[in-house]
């Protein structure tokens, strides 16, 4: 079962404002947060545990038929995958779409092209969870592309651990 924390007044709305400014999830800010004074490995290890969880939480969502709130879970594991893979790799913390972008592309060059695929499919579950064009069929394959990136990405960082 899921810890729960409730923030509430000043400290809530100064939380979701900078999350936003950033373009981040909450819990992606948050962890940012939690994690910056982290040696890169150890920074690694939260970030592809916390995938992990959000491919759980994606399943879980989809279970119960809520196909929005999957995706948009299914993005933020392959956000945190490859932030995981540039903090084991690099030492390299990155903040921005764009960095995630250009560094999926080292990730192609090291892992292989279907990367690409990986990438794509979960960017469209973020625009998904936006638009709430997806179906459940989308959602599935998206889950198993991302999947894969994550287990890859995970043995590569517990392996050197």
């Amino acid at each position: 079962m899921a810890d729960t924390i409730v923030i509430k007044g000043v400290s809530a709305r100064r939380l979701k404002e900078e999350a936003e400014r950033l373009n981040l999830r909450l819990d992606e800010y948050l962890l940012n947060l939690l994690t910056q004074n982290l040696d890169p490995r150890d920074r690694a290890k939260e970030y592809i545990e916390a995938s992990e969880e959000l491919l759980t939480e994606a399943r879980k969502k989809l279970e119960k038929g809520n196909v929005r709130q999957a995706t948009e879970k299914v993005w933020g594991s392959a956000a945190l995958a490859v932030k995981a893979y540039a903090s084991w790799k690099d030492g390299k913390r990155l903040t921005s779409h764009k960095e995630l972008w250009k560094y999926k592309r080292k990730l192609e060059e090291e892992l292989g092209d279907w990367v690409y695929d990986a990438w794509m499919a979960a960017n469209g579950m973020h625009t998904c969870f936006y638009e709430d064009w997806c179906t459940e069929k989308d959602v599935e394959e998206a889950l198993t592309r991302v999947k894969k990136l994550v287990e890859e990405i995970k043995q590569r960082v517990l392996q050197t651990s």
